[in-house]
């Protein structure tokens, strides 16, 4: 699919299915995560299994796929000793993709890069390892390399994932935005003791508003909330439309993280999935999926809401 096609149907009030996690079901099929790369190296020695996932969200009803490209900027592969291997790892981690859909038969499946601005993280942990956070100048480098390759092998847009953090939100949106190909935003959001929407930023209380103020900055094509609990996406998504015009995304996730693995206790069942989604789409969401946790049964309870967009 290209972009326009997709362009067209948000255009015209339709609904995209996004694909769920990536990262999450390579572990839960038996791939062994990186205690300092997360699902970044797994690309290397576990081919089979990437271009499996990815065929598998597409028979679910994904219209788009993503590049497990998450953790592997090269501030991620160098921290786990794989920084001469950032080119092997992401081209294929591209190329697995664009294989699943020529597999698949469905050639309109658009293919989406991931680009975070993920840090090295404390072991065992999803606190950021301070000793080891990059500079501003080190960031810019490691997002727009990454972002140069995702366009080079073919991307036809570029998923922002998981904006939450103050000072690595503008070199990521800078290094996105600047190859030319679409952007979606994807912001994380956590709710305060007090109940308020805050930014998933761990270590400070954030008011959401003032992070997706970021928008006012960058042209993006959709934005949205992901990596973010079902019963905070609602309310994020409110504040988010008070900043934003554009097509809104939703793709939560579901269970916790603990550095280097995700924790599958209390995963949302499809069923109740699929009431979230339907009340985001009747709150204006037009981009469905699933983030960490969420897997193709997931994508499958949703898919049939493409009926109710217009084409």
């Amino acid at each position: 699919m290209s972009y326009a096609d997709l362009e067209r149907r948000l255009g015209g009030g339709g609904i995209v299915i996004l694909d769920g996690g990536t990262g999450t079901e390579l572990e839960r099929r038996g791939v062994p995560m990186d205690a300092e790369a997360w699902c970044g190296p797994a690309t290397l020695a576990h081919l089979g299994t990437l271009e499996a996932i990815h065929r598998d969200y597409i028979a679910a009803g994904a219209d788009v796929i993503t590049a497990n490209t998450y953790a592997s900027s090269r501030l991620m592969l160098s921290a786990a000793g794989y920084g001469d291997r950032f080119e092997d790892i992401n081209r294929s981690a591209v190329r697995a993709a664009l294989r699943a859909r020529e597999a698949s038969g469905e050639a309109d499946i658009a293919v989406a890069g991931s680009l975070s601005h993920m840090v090295p993280m404390v072991g065992g942990t999803a606190q950021a390892d301070l000793a080891r956070a990059p500079g501003p100048a080190e960031m810019a480098d490691a997002f727009g390399e990454l972002a140069a390759l995702l366009v080079e092998e073919g991307c036809e847009l570029i998923l922002l994932e998981m904006m939450y953090h103050p000072d690595r939100m503008p070199p990521a949106f800078t290094a996105a935005t600047e190859p030319g190909r679409p952007v979606w935003a994807g912001f994380s959001a956590r709710r305060g003791e007090d109940g308020q929407v805050l930014s998933f930023a761990p270590d400070k209380d954030i008011p959401f508003e003032e992070t997706v103020q970021v928008l006012a900055g960058f042209d993006v094509a959709a934005a949205g909330i992901m990596h973010t609990p079902c019963n905070v996406i609602g309310d994020a998504i409110a504040i988010l439309r008070d900043a934003f015009d554009g097509p809104l995304v939703a793709y939560p996730d579901s269970g916790t993280f603990k550095m280097p693995k995700w924790q599958f206790e209390h995963v949302v069942p499809p069923d109740e999935f699929l009431e979230f989604a339907t009340d985001w789409v009747a709150g204006g969401v037009q981009v469905l999926g699933g983030c960490c946790g969420l897997s193709p049964v997931h994508i499958a309870a949703i898919a049939p809401l493409k009926a109710r967009g217009r084409a």
